[in-house]
Order: C-alpha cells, then structure tokens, then sequence
C-alpha cells in the first residue's frame, strides 16, 4: 500500500501527466485504495492467529467475553485503554478538522493548523499508531506488537513523503507550519510568546 501511497499524494505529479481533472481522479482513487488497504492490513495483523502474550508479573484476573467466546486479561484491557483513547481521539479530532474526504483522498485544499493540528502535524498517523500498540496488547496479539517498528517506520515514511509534496503545494505557509509544530511528538504547550 505504500507505493499507492506515495503515488496518491503526487498531485502536482499527476496533473502534469494526466491533466488537471483526471490526474486529480487518480490520486483520489489512489488515495482510498492504500488508505483502506492499509486500515484493512492493520485490522488483519490485530486479528491473525499468533502467538499470544501476557504481561509479566501482573497476574490479574481477564474477562471473558462468551458471546464472541473472548478472553482479555484485565491488565491488558488496563493497558491497551490509554493508547486506545488517545489514538482514537487524536483521529476523530484530524477527522473533524480536514474531513472524511480530504482523509481518504488524501488532498488538502489548504494547510490546516487549528485543532489537533495545532499541536501535531500528523494526527491520524500517531492516533493510528497508538490504537495499533493499544489493539495489540488488547488482544495480547505477540507479531502485532512486535510489528510496532516497522509501523512506526512505514507512516514515518509516509509522512515525510506527505510533507515533500505539501511544501511543493503551499510553499511557505506549510514550511512555516512544519517549523513551528512536531511532526510526532504533541506540542501540549505553547512556546513562551519572546517578542516584548
């Protein structure tokens, strides 16, 4: 799904090659191509069978779920709440600022920097990676989260490759915004205002 990826937000890229209409068509079915191809991956590599793990030295009781004949160690569902929350919020919260379209077909209209953006520059990659750490434990699923890396690698990857062609859209406005807002880490403070 990364190549589709990369190739979805080439949006000048396409334009130039196919025409304005029908290279902005491409890079929006290219964008929900790899967007649902890489959430439908992910909820594969949560639910396959493998191995599964407990934590160690926290031996509390789990629940069982009989109708979908479920069992989840309490400390897992303990653990698994925080990322769990924090991923789906930071993804709702990208959601509601640029919306479901510019999500799945990747093309912004401007640069956004209000909301969650204001505090981080990916939102719905850092909520999709902690609801992929939260999932895991959650379904004490071992490959899945020692697949954390390499998915933490692959929306690096993305984002930058995202952040390239955004410059190449808004210019300034976005070098500024990327100047003044991690790409990953949450700014929860502002920076002292220095101007006197």
């Amino acid at each position: 799904m990364v190549p589709l990826h990369f190739m979805s937000v080439e949006h000048l890229s396409l334009q130039r090659r196919y025409g304005a209409e029908k290279g902005r068509r491409i890079g929006e079915i290219l964008g929900l191509v790899s967007g649902w191809g890489f959430f439908s991956f992910w909820m594969g590599l949560w639910l396959s069978p493998q191995p599964r793990f407990t934590i160690p030295y926290l031996h509390a009781p789990s629940i069982h779920v009989p109708s979908v004949d479920f069992t989840v160690p309490l400390a897992h569902l303990l653990v698994s709440l925080p990322f769990l929350l924090s991923g789906v919020w930071l993804g709702i919260g990208g959601l509601r600022e640029v919306t479901l379209r510019v999500a799945e077909t990747h093309r912004a209209e401007r640069v956004v920097t209000t909301g969650v953006y204001s505090i981080v520059r990916h939102p719905q990659y850092l909520g999709g990676l902690l609801v992929h750490v939260g999932a895991s434990f959650l379904l004490s699923a071992w490959f899945s989260l020692a697949s954390t890396p390499l998915m933490v690698l692959l929306n690096y990857l993305v984002s930058r490759k995202e952040e390239e062609e955004l410059v190449r859209e808004f210019g300034e406005e976005y070098e500024e915004y990327r100047g003044r807002v991690p790409m990953f880490i949450p700014q929860l403070r502002r920076p002292a205002n220095t101007a006197q």
